[in-house]
């Protein structure tokens, strides 16, 4: 608890102090043999503890009010990056659950892109299915208006938890990213997680994801 109360307390010098860096990972398009895109990554670098894992500091950013706020500065200052890219190499953010909950998701992104330049269709937001379990009513609408403003949706870490084939009905995804446990299995020559990647890729083809 001590901890806790630690983090939430310079989490809240952390943006004044700069102390907030994005990580760049390169989506590969395997087929092309080139790099799509780019994944921002939120890096925590402290002046103390060294670099603290999201995994570390993001729910309790989320618990104390926080969330919103870095979300924003990320996802401004990761569009700000993305517009110097080429025009064929595009963005993926990932969202909170509780940053789609807001009702200043859509002004966020559209002055993220008005600020930066950058186009809508070279935008990609990763939620995950907590937005699902915890969704409010206006959840539904705010993913609807993202894509309406031309930005894609991805599914991120389907296939665990609780996963459900009815969230891919409720809203239009462009993509779907398979959980690592069953890439990672697959790649370790684990004959059960074959059939469930090999599922989970012919039910997006056939939906068109």
């Amino acid at each position: 608890a001590e901890e806790r109360r630690r983090i939430e307390a310079d989490l809240r010098t952390a943006l004044v102090e700069h102390e907030f860096t994005i990580a760049y990972q390169p989506i590969d398009e395997v087929h092309k043999g080139m790099v799509a895109g780019f994944e921002a990554l939120l890096r925590w670098n402290h002046p103390l503890q060294g670099e603290i894992l999201p995994s570390r500091f993001v729910p309790i950013a989320e618990e104390a009010g926080l969330i919103r706020t870095i979300g924003d500065w990320v996802l401004r200052t990761a569009c700000a990056e993305a517009a110097r890219w080429p025009e064929d190499v595009y963005l993926a953010v990932n969202l909170s659950a509780v940053q789609v909950e807001a009702e200043s998701l859509i002004s966020s992104a559209i002055s993220a892109l008005a600020y930066s330049g950058l186009a809508p269709n070279r935008l990609e937001f990763e939620i995950t299915e907590s937005v699902y379990l915890r969704q409010g009513a206006s959840t539904a609408k705010t993913l609807d208006a993202l894509k309406s403003l031309g930005i894609s949706l991805a599914l991120d870490d389907f296939g665990t938890g609780y996963s459900s084939l009815g969230y891919l009905q409720r809203t239009d995804f462009s993509k779907i990213k398979i959980d690592r446990s069953f890439v990672k299995g697959g790649a370790d020559g684990c004959q059960d997680s074959l059939p469930i990647i090999q599922a989970i890729v012919t039910t997006a083809g056939g939906l068109g994801m």
